[in-house]
């Protein structure tokens, strides 16, 4: 049976030749345009008529560059090819070793695939940071670190101790297992492990950069973003959301390359099938230029041998799951299963031994393949261009793991493997050397290799990967700016997210950092009340505005421009802190300190695009993010998939993360104004989680000396009247939209029953954990030194009573000071449970975090301390209608 993606042999070669030589004269008298459009022409008639073709989207299964459209390649191979098995074997010594020594492991395999790829790029492509020149950004697949760990030891950058270290971090003078900048902040430029963070982050880098251009912020370089991905991850939702955006926004500056190397971690990608064939259509359709790299330079004399196209029809036929076999076989099989079906083609190869027949290489593993590729995408412009190259995973690794499902897991060769990938790679070493530790190889100082390989770099500028970190701190306005956000809103009623609306503004106008602020939103820009600066700063465009808006008539209409400030992502959260994370790093990336603000529905965000804002961390990003519409109860009438009830307890797993929930502009103020101070001017690599609401209320103004504690996290808002004749007392805490509600129990407590409150402001319950553990670890370790108290044990210390603990938040956001209150009574209150849709009052009543509920939760704890009548409880239950069956929110 014929495969259903086989080509048609040619059954009229004479017609054939007639309508190429036809386009053949167009192209020669009038021009490719020409020729296209006749080509088209074509296509529509056939549509036209009978209305079922579907456009072509592949091309044949071979190289996208034909060997007479190759350059000359420009190095010695002899001397690349020697260092390569250098590197090579270091990488596999390495991960040998390690599992030799610690059972700590590694990958071999994926390496092994790509090796020549990233040595192509190295010694020919790649361009360093130099004091003209920003250097090209390397997005490098995290499986493939080993080797380039093995290449950094040869430039001296990694000692033979750090290698033995691999993956051995916590004593120091350790190399990290993946690129992780957190870990190596001077190596590594880009966290990629996570699969499809490479891809998404590649491209929104690309587009910032161009952003930066635009702006003028940054000359034009001609700095390239080079990514390199594995085919398997290339079903991430994230690799295909980077596909259209860098086709969409036509990022001739970005290089993908693809390995592809028809594995998965488990086994074949896509077995029944051709990847190359899929991405091919995948990036051609999103406006990719697409090279594929498939067969070695072996093969060009067997294809200009066939006459018949046979050998282009049996390349089709062959799925992946094939190929990978084969690449597990030897020569007699390959000539046996792959050229035996055809007697023309075991004809083609009659005159080829089946070592020379196995020696048929994988276009990935041919540097004048890849070369050539290289540069046609170097020189490409108006796409973004993928390079989809055809490889064998674990190549050279013989029967160890060349071409098997295995291979991944693979972190130990025998004996006899080792030697066998010794003698394929032509390395000197002795059987005496291997018995007793596999040995990492440098070529000597002064050979011939050494200086070939020291005068590549040098001629490409600076060591890559390399992460710099050395930037001007920016001059941030005074607190003083905020005066109108310190002062309050008289009765006037605002949302936090007008307040930052406005604090916002007031940074745009700021001479010093103005145009460094970069205001990101996904969408729904006028929803969160920033539609009055389409018109003063513009949404980017790389192309302007080419349409008159619907709303041109009005005064905030919707401006694009090339040189616009805001990047509004559209639906699409991934892209939007994809772009936060390009900007919140720019300081070193491209030695420029950017001011990024996200703002986003606080529902998705860590909830959605966690693995992100992870990598964040691990990027020593320095930027804001901003959690609009938080809490399970403050966003009316949504319901169960937008009310936020936990983004604060996903984003306290993350370390660098500093996270603050405040109820008023000054609260906001402060916080902003402090992150700019410790991420711009002090250049701390943390970065900020605001979460604002959409709730309108009054402002009061600051209150003298609160600074220190709203950024503390903890301060008293509102002290209850001194106690008379042991009048029972409770502390009050709150947080966002609920500390309104603590606020107006306080009262209730005091008009119904007498009942004394102060009032806290806890802007940030997880900086609270953060310090108490700090002062519970300096206790545990000091057990002779005066015991410190933590900043919660400090503030309550002189307040009596239970506390209590209300918030629009899962309990457990509370939970996080309990350990803090020593033998106080401690009462949880927050919003566990799926969201409803209602109103804000029935919401709260619902999820049993309302002034009322607020109050019996203070009356059963004063009851329990004997401090009231537990009839105090029964009595506030009748009071305010409390319904004691209800379910348990949290259950529902």
């Amino acid at each position: 049976m014929t495969h259903p993606n086989a080509l048609i042999l040619d059954d009229d070669p004479q017609e054939t030749r007639e309508w190429l030589e036809s386009i053949e004269s167009v192209l020669s008298t009038e021009g490719r345009p020409r020729a296209h459009y006749l080509i088209d022409q074509l296509l529509d008639f056939d549509v036209a008529r009978h209305g079922d073709f579907h456009g072509r989207v592949t091309t044949p299964y071979v190289n996208t560059i034909s060997p007479e459209r190759q350059k000359p390649y420009p190095g010695n191979l002899a001397l690349e090819r020697r260092l390569n098995a250098y590197i090579r074997w270091n990488a596999m010594a390495m991960v040998l070793r390690a599992g030799k020594h610690s059972g700590v492991g590694g990958h071999i395999a994926t390496y092994a695939s790509a090796a020549v790829l990233y040595d192509v790029g190295f010694d020919h492509f790649f361009r360093g940071r130099t004091d003209h020149f920003d250097g090209d950004m390397i997005y490098i697949q995290g499986h493939s670190s080993p080797g380039i760990y093995g290449r950094a030891y040869l430039e001296g950058r990694i000692s033979e101790a750090q290698l033995d270290n691999f993956r051995r971090e916590v004593g120091g003078e350790g190399l990290s297992s993946y690129p992780h900048p957190r870990l190596m902040p001077d190596f590594w430029q880009f966290p990629t492990v996570s699969m499809g963070l490479g891809p998404i982050t590649a491209a929104y880098q690309a587009r910032f950069m161009r952003y930066l251009e635009y702006r003028d912020l940054k000359p034009h370089q001609g700095r390239k973003v080079w990514a390199f991905l594995g085919d398997g991850e290339m079903d991430q939702p994230e690799s295909l959301a980077a596909i259209s955006l860098a086709g969409r926004e036509k990022l001739d500056n970005l290089i993908f390359v693809v390995n592809c190397n028809l594995q998965r971690l488990d086994g074949p990608v896509r077995g029944n099938a051709k990847v190359i064939q899929e991405f091919e259509s995948l990036y051609r359709a999103a406006g990719w230029n697409v090279i594929k790299v498939i067969w070695g330079s072996g093969w060009d004399a067997l294809l200009e041998k066939d006459r018949s196209g046979l050998l282009r029809q049996r390349m089709m036929e062959c799925v992946d799951g094939e190929y990978q076999n084969y690449k597990s076989q030897n020569g007699a099989y390959v000539r046996e299963h792959f050229f035996g079906k055809y007697p023309a083609l075991l004809e083609l190869v009659a005159d080829l031994s089946d070592d020379e027949i196995w020696k048929l290489s994988r276009g990935g593993h041919d540097p004048d393949k890849v070369y050539n590729a290289y540069a046609a995408a170097m020189r490409h412009s108006g796409q973004p261009t993928v390079i989809l190259a055809k490889t064998v995973k674990g190549f050279g690794m013989g029967e160890a793991g060349e071409g098997q499902n295995i291979n991944h897991q693979l972190k130990k060769m025998d004996l006899d493997a080792v030697k066998a990938f010794r003698d394929r790679f032509g390395l000197e070493v002795s059987d005496a050397q291997l018995a007793e530790e596999i040995p990492y190889l440098k070529p000597p100082v002064d050979s011939e290799e050494a200086r070939y390989f020291a005068a590549r770099r040098q001629q490409l500028g600076g060591h890559v990967p390399a992460r710099h970190s050395a930037c001007q701190s920016l001059q941030i306005p005074p607190l003083e700016s905020f005066d109108a956000q310190l002062k309050g809103t008289g009765e006037r009623a605002i949302s936090t997210t007008m307040a930052f609306v406005r604090i916002l503004g007031t940074l745009l106008k700021d001479p010093h950092i103005g145009k460094l602020v970069v205001p990101i939103v996904p969408d729904e820009s006028r929803t969160f009340g920033m539609e009055s600066l389409f018109r003063q700063i513009g949404i980017h465009s790389a192309v302007g505005q080419l349409y008159t808006p619907q709303d041109a008539g009005q005064l905030s209409y919707y401006k694009e421009s090339r040189d616009g400030q805001i990047l509004q992502e559209g639906l699409n959260e991934s892209g939007g802190i994809s772009s936060w994370i390009a900007a919140s790093t720019s300081y070193s990336n491209h030695g420029l300190m950017t001011v990024p603000f996200y703002i986003y529905y606080s529902m998705f965000g860590f909830q959605r695009v966690g693995d992100l804002a992870w990598a964040a961390g691990d990027a020593r990003a320095r930027g804001f993010l901003l959690g609009a519409t938080s809490g399970r109860t403050t966003l009316m009438g949504e319901g169960l998939q937008h009310d936020d009830g936990h983004s604060h307890v996903l984003s306290s797993t993350i370390p660098c993360c500093v996270s603050y929930d405040p109820t008023f502009a000054f609260e906001l103020a402060v916080i902003i104004r402090e992150g700019m101070r410790r991420m711009y001017v002090e250049q701390e690599d943390v970065y900020y989680y605001i979460t604002l609401l959409n709730e309108n209320y009054p402002h009061p103004a600051i209150p003298e000396g609160a600074e220190d504690g709203i950024l503390k996290g903890l301060y008293l808002l509102e002290r209850g009247a001194e106690p008379v004749d042991e009048q029972p007392r409770v502390q009050l805490m709150g947080s966002g939209s609920i500390l309104r509600e603590v606020l107006a129990a306080a009262q209730l407590l005091r008009s119904d029953f007498g009942v004394t409150s102060d009032v806290w402001s806890a802007t940030s319950l997880t900086e609270l954990r953060r310090e108490g553990h700090t002062v519970e670890r300096w206790n545990l370790l000091h057990p002779q030194e005066e015991p410190r108290r933590s900043y919660v044990e400090s503030c309550l210390r002189e307040h009596s009573g239970p506390l209590v603990v209300a918030t629009d938040y899962m309990k457990i956001f509370a939970d996080q000071i309990r350990p803090f209150v020593n033998d106080r009574r401690f009462v949880a209150l927050g919003t566990d449970g799926f969201g409803q849709s209602d109103t804000r009052e029935a919401l709260r009543q619902f999820f049993e975090v309302d002034r009322h509920f607020i109050v019996l939760a203070a009356l059963k704890a004063l009851a329990d301390d004997g401090q009231v009548p537990r009839s105090s409880v029964a009595q506030a239950i009748s009071r305010y209608g409390i319904e004691v069956d209800k379910p348990d929110p949290a259950a529902i």
